[in-house]
């Protein structure tokens, strides 16, 4: 990746926060590496190297800034946007891929040999997947040592290390410090939610429409998997190695999130899929710009700053909800899909949470996450209410379930049959590392899948940011109050204004509407 040293350089200088992610300031003389923001002395430009990614700069030899704490800007929103093979790579090594199957596993998932993968990756980033993988370690043992009791050998494996040398000689590479000593540090406080629950916040670039995002989920929520209250999401979770809950609460300048987890190994993971959800990667500046320069959306633009793209925890939750929403209303299919998990999970599932103790915020760090060394108002109590979320149900419990659990027409059961079974057996891959157009093509395929419903899966589930939905009934209506053309054969070409970021005028016209 080409960085431009005179335009980064002005970014440092000016300690401009929406570049935090883009790129990282490695500081020769001290031996360091900060976010442009970090409000330290801007260095002398003798003295500055620019680096694509972090993994790069401890690379070559530096530790992260404790001051600016780099490991927790947010992630580079061309990870979200892009759909090339190092963008999928990418989202694949938040998810947790390399841990749990190792670069050949994410070569594989990706179609590609290791060699040519990591030539991709080194070109672009200035590290292969290893080292990639190896810095979000570190970031998730720091979380981990700073927010739990945990013995350090546990955390070690937690974090995804192969033995406790290694996260030894790596927290002291990239901290500069030894293990025992992070969790010394002053403003340490761990959760106080329990074994397995780590609270932290999670950062994102300015502004955020937080209502927005509560509001659309909220009308989407469904009983028993996720629920909106007091201005805080909850909802429960499959991770790779177990159940887990999540409560979010947009406040100023970041969302606090609590994490109960079955496994400690679930942490990066969760935390790729709760920034997933919330869009919290986005450049919602650069999305507003371009939005704002058709005069039908400008107003909204302007009274409604950072409206973001909810997407999904999970794609093939989001390719069911989008199937039995077809030609329906947004709250008949909420209640279909009730029923259907109401058949299959008739009987509550255990809350995973303690309700005795009040929930602290405290210091953290994690990819995209920042310190807090205090409680915030109103946020402890209402983290115990609700309780017994379980993640959605999975392609292969969709598969297995008889046919009075459907509640629908014939044809719809048997088109989320036909995705079920494609997906368990691998032909559809709903992942934020899958091929978009290759996804696209393979639901199209589906028979009872149509433009919308493929749509609808690659905004949401797929995270694709220039989805447009010409003859979705809520865009028409929306299009129609903005004084736009509410014709699709109209509409469609009129949008190609609204290009790369179509997906979030969708949500701009879902709103008007």
């Amino acid at each position: 990746m080409e960085l431009d040293f005179e335009r980064c350089y002005r970014a440092v200088d000016s300690r401009d926060q929406r570049f935090d992610g883009w790129f990282y300031t490695g500081v020769t003389s001290t031996g360091i590496y900060c976010r442009p923001s970090c409000p330290a002395m801007t260095p002398k430009r003798q003295n500055v190297r620019f680096f694509p990614s972090a993994a790069a700069a401890q690379g070559a030899g530096l530790r992260a800034c404790r001051r600016c704490r780099p490991d927790a800007a947010p992630g580079s929103p061309q990870w979200d946007v892009r759909a090339d093979v190092v963008g999928r790579a990418m989202r694949l090594i938040a998810d947790g891929v390399v841990d749990r199957d190792g670069v050949p596993g994410l070569a594989g998932r990706l179609g590609y040999t290791e060699r040519h993968l990591h030539r991709m990756l080194r070109a672009e980033l200035g590290a292969g997947p290893l080292a990639l993988a190896r810095a979000q370690r570190a970031q998730t043992a720091r979380t981990l040592i700073e927010t739990t009791e945990l013995g350090m050998a546990e955390i070690a494996f937690a974090a995804g290390f192969g033995s406790v040398r290694q996260f030894n000689d790596t927290v002291r590479e990239v901290y500069g410090t030894a293990p025992s000593e992070l969790r010394t540090l002053p403003g340490r406080r761990p959760a106080a939610g329990g074994a397995g629950t780590i609270t932290l916040r999670l950062a994102y670039r300015p502004p955020l429409h937080a209502a927005a995002l509560l509001d659309f989920l909220a009308v989407r929520a469904l009983p028993g998997v996720e629920e909106v209250r007091d201005g805080t999401y909850r909802r429960g979770l499959r991770l790779p190695h177990g159940p887990a809950e999540v409560a979010l609460t947009p406040v100023d300048g970041h969302v606090c999130a609590t994490l109960h987890l079955a496994d400690m190994r679930d942490l990066a993971p969760a935390v790729a899929r709760c920034r997933r959800l919330l869009d919290l990667d986005a450049d919602p500046e650069a999305v507003d710009a371009t939005l704002a320069a058709d005069p039908a959306l400008a107003p909204a633009v302007r009274a409604e700053p950072g409206v973001r793209l909810p997407r999904a925890v999970d794609g093939f939750e989001m390719a069911v909800r989008a199937i039995v929403g077809q030609q329906v209303s947004v709250r008949s299919a909420r209640t279909t899909l009730t029923r259907l998990l109401q058949t299959a999970h008739p009987t509550p599932t255990p809350d995973l949470r303690p309700v005795d103790q009040e929930v602290l915020v405290h210091e953290s760090a994690s990819p995209g996450h920042e310190p807090l060394d205090r409680q915030d108002e109103g946020w402890g109590g209402g983290a115990q209410a609700g309780g017994g979320l379980r993640g959605f149900l999975t392609a292969a419990e969709v598969a297995g379930l008889p046919d009075a659990a459907f509640g629908m027409p014939g044809g719809r059961r048997e088109t989320l049959r036909a995705l079920a079974r494609a997906v368990v057996d691998g032909e559809i891959v709903l992942d934020p590392g899958g091929d978009r157009q290759e996804t696209v093509r393979r639901l199209l395929a589906v028979p009872g899948i149509g433009a919308w419903t493929a749509g609808y899966v690659a905004m949401r589930a797929l995270g694709d940011p220039d989805v447009f939905l010409p003859t979705d009934l809520a865009v028409r209506r929306g299009g129609a109050a903005l004084g736009l053309p509410d014709d699709p054969k109209t509409l469609e070409p009129y949008a190609d204004r609204w290009r790369p970021w179509r997906s979030y005028a969708v949500i701009r016209l879902w709103r008007a509407a």
